[in-house]
């Protein structure tokens, strides 16, 4: 199986509502996200002419256009975060998420936009999101696991 990755920076502000630990209040961290793609065929010949699974230019506007600036220098928190610190609601720089935003929350959120963005021959099959620089967490596509 032939994969590709392209790498993503950025700086998010966050607080886990109902978190008894340091993490209950508002922090950042500069994360470090891993997109990787693969090709609809599973066969070991040459990629016809382009030649590209997917242009890394190509996937670096998707992910930049879909994900980075909506949430890069952002506060990102939960509903219910913001249900009980409704004063939150006036940040300039605020993005609500249907969940805690959590590195694992993170990346299902990013998963379910880039699966539906992607063009037809790409798959995306992983990603990373480092919040710090030795904890991160993985999405995989479960059916490429057999290819791992």
């Amino acid at each position: 199986m032939l994969l590709v990755t392209k790498i993503f920076y950025f700086e998010i502000a966050h607080a886990i509502h109902g978190y008894a630990g340091a993490c209950k209040n508002i922090h950042g961290h500069s994360y470090e996200l891993e997109v990787t793609v693969s090709g609809c065929t599973t066969k070991d010949e040459y990629i016809p002419a382009r030649g590209f699974i997917i242009d890394f230019k190509e996937l670096k506007q998707l992910v930049t256009d879909l994900i980075i600036r909506m949430i890069d220098h952002k506060l990102v928190l939960s509903q219910d975060y913001i249900a009980e610190h409704p004063f939150i609601r006036s940040q300039e720089n605020l993005v609500i998420l249907g969940a805690e935003p959590t590195a694992e929350n993170l990346l299902i959120h990013f998963q379910q936009i880039l699966s539906q963005a992607l063009p037809s021959d790409s798959k995306l099959v992983e990603m990373k999101l480092y919040e710090t620089k030795d904890s991160f967490a993985r999405w995989i596509d479960t059916t490429t696991l057999s290819y791992y």
